[in-house]
C-alpha cells in the first residue's frame, strides 16, 4: 500500500474530496457522536495496509497494487464502501494472512477511487471507529474477519489536565508545521480549526513521522489521555530533531555560501590567468596526476603523492605554503623512482675508453674493470663505494667521466669543497619557506636515472660548524648497507641509491671522518713519471690547448723534446695540471703572433720554449753534488706529490750542542735526536773520536725553510748526513735514501714510495737506498717506470752507511 504524505493527497486537496464524497475532513463532535452511534458490520473485508496506520476520522490515499486488494476495494466500492483497514507486521510480506497482520484495526470508508496512469488503483478512505479481529473466517479471494466494537476510554468533560495536553499538542503541532519547511503553512490553518480533541489526537498521530509499530501502539492505547500523553511526547522529539536539523542546515547554508563565494572567486582567477597565458591551479593539479600515472613507483610512494596532492588541492594558491607543496610534489614528479639506465657490459670497450682518457693509473682502471665484470656476472650487485686518493692534477675527477662513458651511465658531480651545513646533504625539512632537497637528491634529478655514476669531489675538505657535520650526513649516504633508504628531510620518504657507483676523490686521508673513511675503497692513484707525463702532453693537453685557443693542428708543433723540457725546467707536480698551464702559455704566445701576423717557428725548439716560458725555474732541483761532507740527498712525499730535498749538517766548536732548524716537526726533530745519540753510542765503530761531541756543536738544516716539513722518512738522511760530517767523507753521486730508523739502527720502511720514486728521476737520482720492507712497492711499479734506477734494500744503518758513503775524504776536509 503507498504512504500518504501530511496534509497532502498525493495532489489532491481536501476541497476535491469534499466535492465528491460530500463529507469535510474535520469532523465535528456532532460527527464523532453520529459514527459512535452507528452500528459496526459483524464480517468485513480486511485490507492490509503495508506503511501506515489509518486513525478513526483521519482521511489519507491508498495505492493498491496488489490483485487482492484491488478486487476488494472495487467490491466494496460496488457495495457499501465500508472496509477494514488493519496495519500488516512486516511491509515485505506480499500475500499477508492472518498471521501477518495486528489484530487491531479502523473501520474505513471509501470516498473515491482513482485508476492511475501506471495501472495501480488509488482510494480515498476515511476512518470510523476502532475494530478488534475476532477470527478470520474467509481468506481467499480477500481477507474476510470477523470483528467486535473496541470502545475507547474519554476523559470527563472540563478535565483541565487533559485539556492542558491537548492545547499543547495544538500548540506544539503549530510549531512544528511553522519550522519544517516540507509541510506547507496551509496546514496550521487545518489544526486551528480542529475543535475536537479526539480528532486532534488521531489527526496528529496519522501524521507525525514515526515507524508503523509506534504508531500501530499508539492506535492500540484505549485511554484518549494515555495516547495524548505519548503523542506529545514523540511531538516533543520531533520538534528537537527538527531544531536540530535546521541549527545544522543554518550553518551549512553559512558554509556553503562562504564556499560559493571562494569558488566563484577562483573561477574568475582561472579566467584571469588563461586570458593573461597562465596555467591554473585546477589544471596544473590534473596535470600532476596525469604525470603520476606514468611514474614507476611503488603503492607506498604513489599513497604518499596522493595524500600530498590533495593537500595541495584544498589550499588557497594564494598562501605562502601552496608554492612550497607545489614544488614538493614536481619533486616527486622529476625524480627518477626505479628508472635505470641499461649498463655496458662490454669490457673491451670500457678498457678501450678508459685507456683512450686516461695514460698510465694502471691500478685504478684495473680495479673498475674488475668491478664491471662482477656486475656483468651478477647484474644485482650494490655499487662500490671508490675512493680515489692522490695528489692533485692526476686525474681523479675526470676519470669518473670515463667511468661513466665505459658503463653507458649518466654522470654526476658534486664538489664537497668548504661545505659546513649538513642540510646540503639531507634537505631542508619543507615547512621553511625557501626548503630544498638535498644535493643528492637535487642531483637525481638533474641525472633522470636512479644508477649514475656520481662522483664526490674533493670529499677531504668538508667542513663543519654549528649547522651540523655534513661528513657524517654521508654516512649513510655512502654505506652500500644503508643507502637503499637513504631518508631527505625535505623529501620525507627514503630513497634507494644502493644502485649508485660513488666515486669519492680525496687529496688527504687524514682529513676524513674513520667512519666514513672506513666505508670507502680506497684506490692510490700516485703521480706521473716524465714519460707519463710527457705522453699526457702529446695525447690529450696539447690537442686540447690548441682547440680551446682557436688553432689548428698545422699552426703548432710540439716535439717529444720540447715538452719533455717544459716538464723537467718548468713544473714540479705529481700531476698534470700545472703542465697544462705551461703549454697554454705556449700556445698563447702562438695565437698571438698568428694575430699580429708575425713571423714564428711553427715547429717550436728548446730555445723557442725558453724565450716564452723564461730561464728553467727548477734546474736546481735536479740535483746538488756531494763534494761537501754532511750533505745528503733525501727523498720526501708532499700533498702534491714527491720531491727531493738534501739535509745538511755542520760542526763548529762549543758544548756539543745539537740544533736543527728548516721548518721542521716534531718527528722530523726526532729522526734527528735519534740519528746523534745512535752515532754517539756507535762511535768507536764509524771511527769517529768520542771527544768530538763534548767539543763541537752541530747544526743540521733542511732547505727550504720556509717550506714546513715532517715525518719519519728523513731519519737515516739525517743519520748518514751526520757520520758523513763527522768522519769527513763524502756521500756518493746521485744517490737518494728514505727511511725511519730506531735506536738500534734498524731501518723501517715507509710511504709515499712511488711519488718519491718519481721525484728521483725528475732530479736524475741514479741509485735509491730503501728499506727491505718496500721492496714490495718497487714491484709494484711498471718496469718501465724503473728505468735507469738502481735500489739498495737495507735492513740497518750499517748497510746504509756501506753503501752510501765512500772511503774518499772530502776536499779541504776539516782537521777534527
Amino acid at each position: 500500500m503507498g504512504k500518504s504524505n501530511i496534509f497532502s493527497l498525493d495532489n489532491l486537496s481536501l476541497q476535491d474530496i469534499n466535492e465528491d464524497a460530500e463529507l469535510i475532513p474535520l469532523m465535528t463532535s456532532e460527527d464523532e457522536d453520529e459514527i459512535e452511534r452507528e452500528s459496526l458490520p459483524e464480517f468485513l473485508p480486511i485490507l492490509p495496509l503495508k506503511n501506515t496506520v489509518l486513525f478513526p476520522g483521519v482521511v489519507i490515499p491508498i495505492t493498491a497494487g496488489r490483485d487482492k486488494s484491488i478486487q476488494l476495494i472495487n467490491d466494496a466500492n460496488n457495495g457499501d464502501k465500508v472496509i477494514g483497514v488493519v496495519a500488516q507486521k512486516d511491509l515485505n510480506t506480499e500475500n499477508p494472512g492472518s498471521k501477518d497482520i495486528y489484530n487491531l484495526g479502523v473501520v474505513a470508508k471509501i470516498l473515491r477511487v482513482l485508476k492511475m496512469p501506471d495501472g495501480n488503483t488509488t482510494v480515498i478512505i476515511q476512518g470510523k471507529k476502532r475494530f478488534e479481529i475476532e477470527k478470520v473466517v474467509k481468506e481467499d479471494p480477500y481477507l474476510i474477519a470477523q470483528v467486535s466494537p473496541v470502545v475507547e476510554a474519554k476523559p470527563a468533560d472540563g478535565n483541565a489536565e487533559f485539556k492542558a495536553i491537548v492545547d499543547a499538542i495544538k500548540e506544539l503541532s503549530l510549531k512544528i508545521i511553522k519550522n519544517s519547511p516540507a509541510i506547507p503553512s496551509e496546514a496550521s490553518f487545518a489544526i486551528k480549526n480542529i475543535e475536537t480533541p479526539s480528532f486532534l489526537i488521531n489527526f496528529v498521530s496519522s501524521n507525525m513521522n514515526l515507524r508503523v509499530k509506534e504508531k500501530q501502539e499508539l492506535l492500540a492505547t484505549n485511554d484518549l489521555k494515555e495516547r495524548a500523553l505519548s503523542t506529545l511526547k514523540f511531538m516533543n522529539i520531533e520538534y528537537q530533531k527538527l531544531e536540530l536539523q535546521n541549527d545544522i542546515q543554518s550553518k551549512v547554508q553559512s558554509d556553503m555560501s562562504q564556499q560559493q563565494r571562494e569558488y566563484f572567486l577562483h573561477q574568475q582567477m582561472k579566467t584571469i590567468q588563461e586570458e593573461l597565458g597562465g596555467v591554473s591551479a585546477e589544471t596544473e593539479i590534473e596535470e600532476m596526476r596525469q604525470q603520476a600515472k606514468a611514474k614507476k613507483w611503488e603503492d607506498k610512494i604513489a599513497k604518499h603523492f596522493e595524500k600530498e596532492l590533495g593537500k595541495l588541492q584544498r589550499m588557497n594558491p594564494q598562501v605562502a605554503e601552496y608554492s612550497i607543496q607545489r614544488n614538493y610534489l614536481e619533486l616527486f614528479l622529476e625524480l627518477p623512482w626505479n628508472e635505470f639506465s641499461k649498463d655496458k657490459f662490454d669490457l673491451k670497450r670500457a678498457q678501450k675508453i678508459l685507456n683512450r682518457d686516461h695514460y698510465g693509473l694502471e691500478e685504478v682502471k684495473k680495479r673498475i674493470i674488475e668491478y664491471l665484470a662482477v656486475l656483468k656476472l651478477r647484474n644485482d650487485m650494490k655499487s662500490p663505494i671508490l675512493c680515489l686518493y692522490g695528489p692533485p692534477g692526476v686525474g681523479k675527477t675526470s676519470l669518473g667521466k670515463s667511468v661513466a662513458e665505459a658503463l653507458g651511465r649518466e654522470y654526476v658531480r658534486i664538489s664537497l669543497g668548504g661545505l659546513r651545513d649538513e642540510a646540503e646533504i639531507r634537505g631542508h625539512r619543507k615547512t621553511y619557506i625557501g626548503a630544498m632537497p638535498g644535493r643528492i637528491i637535487q642531483s637525481l634529478k638533474k641525472a633522470g636515472t636512479s644508477n649514475p655514476v656520481f662522483v664526490l669531489d674533493e670529499i677531504d675538505k668538508l667542513g663543519q660548524s654549528h649547522q651540523g657535520d655534513p661528513s657524517s650526513a654521508l654516512l649513510e649516504v655512502l654505506d652500500p648497507e644503508q643507502n637503499n633508504e637513504f631518508y631527505d628531510n625535505f623529501l620525507e620518504m627514503g630513497f634507494d641509491l644502493s644502485k649508485i657507483m660513488f666515486i669519492a676523490t680525496a687529496n688527504s686521508l687524514n682529513t676524513i671522518q674513520p667512519a666514513l673513511r672506513d666505508r670507502m675503497e680506497i684506490i692510490n692513484m700516485t703521480g706521473y713519471t716524465i714519460e707519463e707525463k710527457v705522453e699526457i702532453a702529446k695525447r690529450h693537453l696539447v690537442p686540447k690547448q690548441i682547440k680551446e685557443h682557436g688553432l689548428k693542428p698545422d699552426q703548432i708543433k710540439l716535439g717529444k723534446a720540447q715538452i719533455t723540457k717544459i716538464v723537467e725546467g718548468y713544473t714540479r707536480e705529481s700531476g698534470v695540471r700545472g703542465l697544462e698551464k705551461q703549454i697554454a702559455k705556449v700556445v698563447r704566445y702562438v695565437a698571438k703572433s698568428i694575430a699580429l701576423e708575425e713571423e714564428y717557428n711553427v715547429k717550436l725548439s728548446q730555445a723557442d720554449i725558453a724565450s716564452i716560458l723564461g730561464v728553467a725555474k727548477l734546474e736546481r732541483d735536479k740535483y746538488e753534488n756531494n763534494d761537501v761532507a754532511g750533505v745528503v740527498t733525501g727523498l720526501a712525499w708532499t700533498s702534491v706529490g714527491g720531491d727531493i730535498l738534501f739535509i745538511e749538517s755542520i760542526l763548529s766548536k762549543g758544548k756539543g750542542n745539537l740544533s736543527i732548524t728548516g721548518n721542521l716537526g716534531k718527528v722530523m726533530k726526532e729522526s734527528a735526536t735519534i740519528a746523534m745519540e745512535y752515532i754517539k753510542a756507535n762511535a768507536e765503530e764509524f771511527g769517529i773520536d768520542a771527544g768530538m761531541f763534548e767539543k763541537y756543536n752541530v747544526h743540521i738544516h733542511v732547505p727550504e725553510g720556509a717550506t714546513p716539513k715532517d715525518g719519519p722518512s728523513a731519519g737515516i738522511t739525517m743519520l748518514t748526513s751526520l757520520v758523513s760530517l763527522f768522519t769527513q767523507r763524502k756521500v756518493k753521486k746521485n744517490l737518494a735514501m728514505t727511511g725511519e730508523i730506531t735506536l738500534r739502527g734498524k731501518v723501517l720502511p715507509v710511504g709515499g714510495i712511488k711519488e718519491k720514486i718519481l721525484a728521483a728521476k725528475r732530479a736524475h737520482i741514479k741509485e735509491i737506498i730503501l728499506c727491505e720492507d718496500n721492496r714490495k712497492h718497487i714491484e709494484e711499479i711498471d718496469d718501465t717506470y724503473l728505468k735507469g734506477l738502481t735500489f739498495h734494500y737495507v735492513s740497518d744503518m750499517k748497510e746504509v752507511l756501506q753503501k752510501a758513503i765512500t772511503k774518499q775524504k772530502v776536499k779541504n776536509a776539516k782537521t777534527l
